[in-house]
């Protein structure tokens, strides 16, 4: 149904999690099938699943939409929203690294490939995925821009090509086997693109390497890309467009993210003059 629907792999991935463990509860606990399960059950499966995995809200949310998914497009049942509602839960500003801590970052990993993967998660405020998936053709050095296909949102669109970006790309491409198909092959099979995987590891790894403590993530250069164009002046509707937001309100984070020094803010009670106040 899943593939029915046009949805991606990840989203198969993601969506087979709590359904083949909603089954296997059926099977060992209730012994019942899944069109046989009362509303009560439900929500003792979801009370099941948060006390044995210690889930926070946002996961038992998704694991709530999972089975949605399975009661209406497989069972063909009606779902009921007030039987079991989609929780309240805390939302937290993500980690974003300021220009400074970005540049030691990308300017001292040392192998070609990791480096310039990193340099257009950054530059181009790209998704790892995105990063993963480019093909050779994607790169336009005479218009200086990045053709972005197969995105979360399901649409093509162009981002910044970076010169200092490029540079390093360039570099890679001549050191690691000028490949003309998927800009990143996979090592042990040209033919598939990169695993997102390959980059995490090498966060992670660089991350010791420096000494800091364990805060970046691929996404942290995604984020770190709009904070530092809001805070340079750039306008949140330009923000959106560079990044792929299907709405405005995921931009809208940035304003939160960037810092009040660099955009020139101060507090009122700062701008009488005059002596201190003791």
């Amino acid at each position: 149904m899943i593939s029915l629907r046009g949805l991606t792999d990840h989203t198969l991935t993601s969506y087979s999690t709590y359904i083949r463990s909603y089954l296997d509860y059926l099977h060992s606990v209730l012994h019942k099938l899944p069109e046989e399960v009362s509303w009560d059950e439900l929500r003792d499966f979801i009370r099941w699943l948060q006390k044995n995995r210690s889930l926070s809200d946002r996961t038992i949310n998704a694991c709530i939409s999972q089975l949605r998914f399975f009661t209406i497009y497989v069972l063909h049942k009606p779902w009921d929203p007030t039987q079991l509602p989609i929780r309240k839960f805390d939302s937290y500003l993500p980690f974003v690294p300021t220009k400074k801590e970005v540049h030691t970052f990308i300017s001292t990993l040392s192998d070609p490939k990791p480096k310039a993967m990193v340099a257009l998660m950054y530059s181009a405020g790209l998704r790892v995925s995105e990063v993963c998936n480019l093909r050779y053709c994607d790169i336009e050095r005479k218009t200086m821009r990045i053709h972005v296909a197969r995105s979360k949102s399901r649409s093509d669109r162009y981002a910044i090509l970076s010169q200092k970006a490029l540079d390093l790309l360039t570099r890679y491409w001549f050191a690691c086997g000028r490949p003309c198909g998927w800009l990143f092959p996979k090592q042990t099979d040209p033919s598939r693109p990169i695993d997102t995987f390959y980059v995490t590891r090498h966060l992670r790894a660089h991350e010791e390497f420096l000494g800091w403590e364990h805060r970046f993530t691929c996404h942290s250069f995604r984020h770190a890309f709009g904070t530092h164009l809001y805070e340079n002046g750039a306008d949140l509707l330009t923000i959106k467009n560079l990044m792929g937001h299907k709405s405005l309100k995921s931009t809208l984070i940035y304003i939160h993210l960037a810092s009040f020094q660099d955009r020139h803010v101060s507090s009122p009670f700062d701008w009488t003059g005059g002596d201190s106040v003791e």
